[in-house]
């Protein structure tokens, strides 16, 4: 691929020295850098790229920086090249990015094979919209199903989501949700749980949004309401087993939900809370919300 480089770099995930050493083997010489901030991520230093007539901006660093720069190359022809550093990945597992792999992640990006996917957006507390590429919500986050004991899954296979299911249970509350749908009427719902996604794969391989697609122009949802262990179990089983292993292995077709899992699906969605609750973008906690609204933009962003 050919043009300028531009490398947006989070100095706390990799040091400068390996990261330069690999850009110049897989990228060359045609490279300008920026190192993000705490106070800027990299949203900043992603337009400085932009204006500075980069052609592609790669992030080198964790969700959050992905995040940073997705927001500011969205709606432009500027590519986006992912060398993921973080713990979760997310984006980059969606695009099947080499993971622990920084020669290979370049290499991939020099290949220069480029795709459009959509991005969300969301508003919440009379803030700016704020992008997201993976998944915003509240209440039990994916770390319910995925953040479990290495040893144990591989003994116990989807059984070891149970123990990680246990400390879930001890956090979360029941609360009436009004959720709009598109142009639809407000519906009043109960449930602890709301992600609205872009990509539905979380770490483990587990899909927590089985139907989500990077470029369909739609967002899709998970509302969860299990009370009680029975519950719980039946929302680990239809995640784990229902639409994820068997959906697999028989290609189904469209997510299952159950009594206390909901799979929707819009290109906007107003959501009220009877009561405000810790919220999250792209796995970052952004504090309390009452209300968000959130949209899907088509085709946003050019992704390597």
């Amino acid at each position: 691929m050919t043009g300028t480089f531009g490398i947006i770099w989070n100095p706390s995930k990799i040091d400068e020295d390996t990261l330069r050493s690999a850009v110049a083997a897989g990228i060359g010489d045609d490279v300008r850098w920026w190192e993000t901030s705490e106070e800027d991520p990299g949203r900043g230093m992603s337009q400085e790229a932009v204006d500075a007539g980069c052609s592609t901006v790669i992030a080198v660093g964790g969700d959050g920086t992905v995040r940073a720069v997705a927001e500011a190359l969205a709606g432009t022809d500027v590519a986006l090249g992912i060398v993921p550093q973080g713990t979760g990945n997310l984006l980059a597992r969606n695009l099947e990015v080499p993971l622990d792999d920084i020669p290979a992640a370049l290499e991939r990006i020099r290949a220069g094979a480029d795709r459009r996917i959509d991005l969300g957006w969301v508003r919440f507390n009379d803030e700016d919209e704020r992008a997201f590429a993976v998944m915003v919500g509240f209440g039990v986050d994916a770390q319910m199903l995925v953040e479990t004991d290495d040893d144990l899954k591989d003994r116990a296979g989807w059984l070891a989501y149970v123990e990680a299911m246990g400390r879930a249970m001890a956090g979360t509350e029941m609360t009436d949700v009004t959720l709009t749908i598109d142009d639809g009427e407000p519906q009043e719902v109960r449930g602890h749980t709301l992600l609205i996604g872009n990509c539905g794969m979380v770490q483990g391989g587990v899909r927590l949004l089985p139907d989500a697609v990077l470029d369909d122009g739609r967002l899709d949802l998970l509302l969860v309401s299990s009370e009680g262990a029975l519950q719980w179990l039946d929302t680990v089983r239809s995640v784990v087993w229902d639409n994820g292993i068997r959906r697999l292995l028989t290609r189904g077709e469209e997510a299952i939900s159950t009594d206390s899992t909901d799979h929707l699906s819009a290109e906007r969605v107003r959501v009220g809370l009877s009561s405000p609750l810790a919220f999250e973008v792209d796995g970052e906690e952004v504090g309390e919300v009452s209300s968000f609204d959130v949209r899907v933009q088509a085709g946003a962003l050019r992704v390597l």
